[in-house]
């Protein structure tokens, strides 16, 4: 699927990776709900953990493995979904693609959003979350800010949340599709994080060279607009980052 930039210098890594010649979709067009609570359930996901020896190393190894646990109805459903969008919006619809630049799109903007560099989110991100995002963020601990980034290789693992095609009142089109991912972060958190929910510690390494991080979640919704002569752009309008911006 051919790609365009979304703006240059800035932006370059989601045109290249969203579906579609995609921009971003200009934050008035975006829908409601900024950092709203969860509209639909999201998979259940869980980790488990593998040793293995590497070569030329001395002691084993870690790694992280993700698994993914889905129901059949809500496969067949988001599935029925990427059929429609092909079918009646865009042909070239590709959702394997499209998680490869979602997943580039939360690297970039996690980081910026972790640097307070909120400016350079105008383009990418709605206009509503946007002012959300800069109340919070200005409390938000160091250590919760930090933890916010996901470096693109620290992603362990990426799956779509929920798949929506709809309609204003004024008859536009739109799609939006949640994303989920999980990814390894080092900042230094508490064992227990606000919420009193678990994080998932993560030791690698030995008694001399350990390092520990955590493994946390992290869903972004991307809308675009299918109007006839709407552009062709992609915009966030949905950041969570459960348990460190609430």
């Amino acid at each position: 699927m051919a790609l365009r930039c979304a703006a240059p210098g800035r932006v370059r890594w989601l045109a290249r990776a969203l579906a579609g010649s995609a921009r971003l979709l200009p934050p008035a067009a975006a829908a409601p709900g900024p950092l709203s609570p969860a509209r639909t359930r999201l998979p259940q996901l869980s980790a488990r953990f593998a040793s293995s020896a590497g070569s030329g190393t001395e002691g084993p190894q870690r790694r992280v493995v993700v698994v993914r646990i889905t129901s059949p109805f809500a496969w067949l459903r988001t599935r029925f979904y990427y059929l429609l969008i092909r079918l009646y919006f865009d042909q070239e619809f590709s959702i394997e693609e499209f998680t490869r630049g979602a997943k580039q799109a939360f690297s970039v903007v996690s980081k910026l959003l972790s640097q307070r560099k909120l400016d350079l989110l105008e383009e990418l991100v709605s206009a509503e979350v946007l002012q959300v995002l800069k109340e919070k963020i200005s409390l938000l601990p160091d250590s919760h800010r930090d933890a916010l980034a996901a470096d693109i290789d620290a992603i362990m693992y990426t799956t779509e949340g929920d798949v929506r095609i709809y309609y204003d009142d004024d008859g536009r089109k739109f799609v939006s599709i949640l994303m989920c991912f999980w990814y390894l972060n080092g900042a230094n958190l508490p064992d227990e994080v606000p919420g009193e929910a678990k994080v998932f510690q993560i030791v690698f390494g030995d008694e001399n060279t350990k390092e520990k991080k955590h493994l946390l979640t992290a869903n972004y919704e991307f809308q675009r607009e299918f109007t006839e002569g709407a552009k062709p752009d992609w915009t966030i309008t949905r950041i969570e980052h459960p348990r460190l911006l609430e």
